[in-house]
């Protein structure tokens, strides 16, 4: 095990931004944001945005700053984390601790009062979820974490979706639906990339556990899964062409990188599919906003 220098300098504020996993945010943030245009036909207040993403930026911020503080000792180990502010000591357990208080409770806050209860509630127990009942126990518990785990990941547009209507609704869990299904091909194609890391610090991972190909037919398996999910809103009512042939060309983009896994013949497919997953997601949420707006349907 790497060893915590005593010597480390002081954390910065780019530490505890590093704690808050800021490219991850920044997506569950875009899913939000199209989660509370999507509830309305109409256009949606500034200062409900502003108070909805600030809020859940500061929830999801502590719960990934908690999950850096609970793997500490295995980032360590992982080339991938092995710079992270915790690993290397620059913000200590109770430096850490107190950021992650500070983050969740404001942001919750925030929500409480300034969106709805029903919003902070969904927050609260997504923080829970990812960051205590994942990063504590079903990580290290099973090869289904990711599955299981997932649905803790994929409510952001969910909230975007209470904090207009104040309301759990169809539209709303088709949003999460999309997230869910998406979750498992876009992480174990990271597991597959850096098996070795994860085989080195035991971590139950599926290509760990059950082996690469395996993992690779499972992960073809829910890209197809995705695919149909990713129609339905078309299919519902809710989307239009626009978005009908975005979420085609993007699934035909995933499945290509999904067989080529399965092919194994490009050493370089489980990395290329796990960017190309974050680009899928990100490009199928804005054509949903677009669509919702260039040709409006009256689902919401």
């Amino acid at each position: 095990m790497t060893e915590i220098s005593s010597t480390m300098p002081a954390a910065t504020w780019r530490d505890y931004y590093e704690m808050c996993k800021p490219r991850v945010v920044l997506l569950m943030l875009l899913c939000t944001l199209v989660g509370m245009y999507l509830a309305t036909p109409g256009w949606v207040a500034l200062d409900l945005i502003a108070a909805c993403l600030t809020g859940v930026a500061l929830v999801a911020g502590s719960a990934a700053a908690l999950n850096h503080l609970v793997d500490a000792k295995v980032d360590q180990k992982m080339a991938r984390t092995e710079n992270r502010p915790v690993a290397q000591g620059r913000v200590s357990f109770q430096q850490g601790l107190a950021f992650i208080a500070l983050t969740g409770i404001v942001g919750e806050a925030i929500l409480y009062l300034y969106v709805n209860p029903l919003t902070a509630w969904l927050n609260f127990f997504s923080w829970v979820g990812y960051g205590l009942v994942y990063s504590l126990y079903l990580k290290r518990a099973t090869p289904q974490n990711i599955v299981i785990g997932g649905l803790f990941g994929a409510a952001p547009p969910l909230f975007g979706w209470t904090a207009v209507t104040n309301s759990i609704d169809g539209g709303g869990i088709l949003l999460v639906l999309i997230i869910f299904a998406w979750t498992p091909p876009h992480f174990w194609a990271l597991a597959v990339d850096r098996l070795e890391e994860y085989r080195k610090v035991d971590m139950p991972m599926l290509p760990v556990t059950h082996g690469v190909q395996y993992t690779n037919l499972h992960i073809l398996l829910y890209t197809i899964v995705l695919i149909v999910v990713s129609i339905l809103p078309y299919v519902i009512g809710m989307s239009n062409l626009i978005y009908l042939v975005a979420a085609l060309g993007l699934g035909a983009g995933f499945l290509y990188w999904a067989i080529a896994m399965m092919r194994g013949k490009n050493p370089r497919a489980p990395i290329e599919t796990f960017r190309y997953s974050i680009l899928y997601l990100a490009v199928l949420f804005v054509a949903l906003l677009v669509d919702h707006y260039a040709m409006p349907v009256s689902y919401a």
